[in-house]
């Protein structure tokens, strides 16, 4: 039996698609605009940190 006919099976399961669709977008938006609101100095003083002693 494949793995679809388990999940045709259970009720409501499209919800479960739809939920986790919304919280990888609102995820990535929310990380996209604190990469475009953090001041760009942070970047730079981040980047340098592995090579500083």
């Amino acid at each position: 039996m494949k793995f679809i006919h388990y999940l045709e099976k259970i009720g409501g399961v499209d919800i479960f698609g739809s939920i986790s669709l919304a919280i990888f977008g609102i995820f990535f938006v929310g990380v996209l605009a604190w990469v475009f609101r953090t001041n760009k100095k942070l970047f730079s003083d981040i980047s340098r940190l592995p090579l500083d002693n």
